[in-house]
């Protein structure tokens, strides 16, 4: 399965209800990464790489094949994975309630990915990423 295969089977579905187990099963499987925001704070990765980030109010978050890495030093000198990491990780960018998205999240990374919304009352609720760990 392709990432945009993936985006396409998630797109259009409820908050609450994103990723199911087959999807999950069916993305690891592939080597994919679904990214999409839960409740107003977390930022949540299924697939190939299962974790969950904090980022109340957004903020950023690095990835590898083996690790996730967040923190309020993310980004800059201080942050020792982004030290050690820099020319291997990429940055995921966490945005919350993006005036020009109209979601409350969407994302921001230079990874190739491809997009799907997720709904919560008929409203665009976030805009999640679908990306292939081959590409980090």
């Amino acid at each position: 399965m392709t990432a945009k295969e993936m985006a396409e089977i998630l797109d259009g579905r409820e908050y609450g209800m994103e990723v199911d187990s087959d999807d999950k099963a069916a993305a690891k499987a592939s080597g994919l990464v679904i990214v999409y925001g839960y409740s107003d704070d977390c930022a949540e990765l299924e697939g190939a790489i299962y974790d969950e980030v904090s980022c109340f109010d957004g903020g950023g978050f690095y990835v590898t094949k083996d690790r996730v890495w967040s923190g309020p030093d993310c980004g800059n000198d201080r942050c020792g994975f982004y030290q050690a990491a820099k020319k291997e990780a990429k940055l995921i960018t966490a945005i919350w309630c993006d005036p020009e998205s109209g979601a409350s999240w969407s994302y921001k990374t230079d990874i190739p990915h491809e997009t799907f919304n997720i709904y919560e009352d008929g409203e665009l609720f976030c805009i999640g990423i679908v990306f292939s760990i081959d590409d980090l």
